[in-house]
């Protein structure tokens, strides 16, 4: 099996792809990667084709941006050392890179590159689209908190058992009898 033949799995792209100035973005160096060539040749052949890139398809990271993607990817450890910042490629400009190479292998890995940010954005969209259904969730169902409290409380007063009549403990006073056992209606002092 050669190089030009090697199948990358989509899991594998879209790790590579990171959210940079709110756009999901591959590095130049994992571009390069993917497509079989050295990064300097990739970006050799950016340059020479650079009305073919404009800026929704390819921008350059600042310093600050760099050392961020160092700091959290590990794979772009290397990028460390460089003293050039690196090529941010969006879908469009990654695409591009694959058509200004020409190679047998940029053009298969090409295709990979679209399918996982496809998948990212049915991801993304998906997620959003759960996110929204709890918020609605959540609103229709605050003003109902009381209610279902009040008929909670209701429901366990129904199922608890009823009372019973407490036996008074002690002795009751009678009014006192008069002579012939009626009672006298005078109160005693």
């Amino acid at each position: 099996m050669t190089d030009a033949n090697i199948i990358v799995p989509v899991e594998h792209v879209e790790r590579t792809i990171l959210m940079i100035r709110g756009q999901k973005v591959m590095i130049d160096a994992d571009l390069a990667k993917l497509y079989g060539v050295a990064t300097k040749r990739l970006n050799e052949q950016i340059r020479r084709n650079r009305d073919r890139f404009p800026n929704d398809f390819m921008f350059r990271l600042t310093a600050r941006e760099k050392s961020e993607v160092v700091a959290n990817c590990d794979h772009l450890s290397q990028l460390k050392f460089s003293t050039v910042l690196p090529y941010a490629f969006t879908e469009h400009g990654a695409i591009m890179a694959a058509s200004v190479l020409n190679t047998r292998r940029a053009i298969d890995a090409s295709i990979f590159v679209v399918r996982a940010f496809v998948k990212l954005r049915e991801m993304l969209a998906t997620h959003k689209e759960l996110a929204q259904k709890l918020v609605d969730l959540e609103r229709r169902f605050e003003d109902h908190d009381e209610s279902i409290g009040a008929i909670f409380e209701a429901i366990q007063q129904l199922m608890a058992p009823p009372e019973k009549p407490r036996k008074r403990i002690g002795f009751e006073v009678k009014e006192p009898k008069g002579r012939y056992g009626k009672r006298t209606g005078k109160k005693r002092k």
